[in-house]
């Protein structure tokens, strides 16, 4: 018998498929943290999103998600290009700033 996303919002136990997939994410980030990391350096490579949201995203510092991106390879993109990227990296980094005092 194999189990599925349905079952578990058949059974109550989650109100959608959102919710399951949100839980089992949460769980493998949990369980696999290098994961966090991985996803990371792809998205800064290939979705241009800046240094400091890959670093949130990895659960990093900004310093270390330099370090992780340079022995990679990957060319570093700092600064922001224009006023709207500069703006989103400020309300990017007051975010993070606010979820690390919800700690």
């Amino acid at each position: 018998m194999s189990l599925n996303v349905q079952d578990l919002v058949d059974a109550k136990l989650y109100p959608n498929h959102e919710a399951v997939m949100q839980d089992a994410l949460r769980s493998l980030f949990q369980e696999r943290p290098q994961l966090r990391i991985e996803l990371a350096v792809h998205s800064y490579r290939n979705q241009n999103i800046s240094l400091a949201k890959a670093a949130h995203l990895a659960r990093v510092s900004f310093d270390r998600m330099k370090e992780i991106l340079v022995k990679r390879g990957v060319q570093l993109r700092l600064g922001p290009e224009d006023e709207r990227e500069a703006g989103n990296e400020v309300d990017s980094m007051e975010r993070i700033l606010a979820e690390r005092k919800a700690r």
